[in-house]
């Protein structure tokens, strides 16, 4: 992929569709498998991920630069699926059978097996998007921050609760 920053400026000033194009090509599984650890639902996801990427573009022009493009991404992602949660007013239950019907072969977290996403199950929601974001999409404490809009020690807090209920999962069976 050619220079981040230099897509994102392309896209945000010029309106460069090719540009947005292959920030979406290089975000678009990951932002898909985020919203499908928090859904359980691939339909949802899709449509979901399709709403990030359009808000992303309607917005760019928005974008300061103050963090990463991909932290910047997320959060918009992580809105949308709150958003969805709220005016659906869906208490999402994210039923681990279902996840794994739903997952795709070529998924690359499949040889977790279920017991992770089993595991998943077990943690609050704040706890379950932490550990998601930090363990499977290599965020950072600081991006998770600003993507959850909370503070570093509540994002710490989230992840030592989460690693603790998910130790104790699979040291008790």
């Amino acid at each position: 992929m050619q220079n981040e920053a230099l897509l994102v400026s392309q896209a945000a000033l010029s309106g460069d569709r090719k540009a947005f194009g292959q920030l979406v090509e290089a975000y678009q599984s990951p932002i898909r498998r985020f919203l499908f650890y928090l859904s359980g639902d691939e339909e949802m996801s899709k449509d979901l991920a399709q709403e990030t990427f359009i808000k992303a573009w309607l917005n760019i022009g928005s974008f300061r630069a103050i963090a990463k493009f991909s932290t910047w991404l997320y959060r918009i992602a992580y809105n949308n699926y709150y958003d969805y949660v709220r005016e659906s007013k869906a208490v999402v239950n994210v039923d681990a059978d279902s996840l794994r019907d739903k997952m795709t072969a070529d998924t690359p977290d499949r040889d977790f097996g279920m017991d992770f996403e089993r595991a998943l199950l077990i943690l609050k929601k704040d706890e379950r998007t932490a550990m998601l974001l930090f363990y499977m999409e290599d965020q950072t404490i600081a991006k998770i921050s600003k993507i959850m809009n909370c503070p570093a020690g509540t994002i710490k807090s989230h992840l030592h609760r989460g690693k603790e209920k998910l130790a104790k999962y699979f040291i008790n069976g």
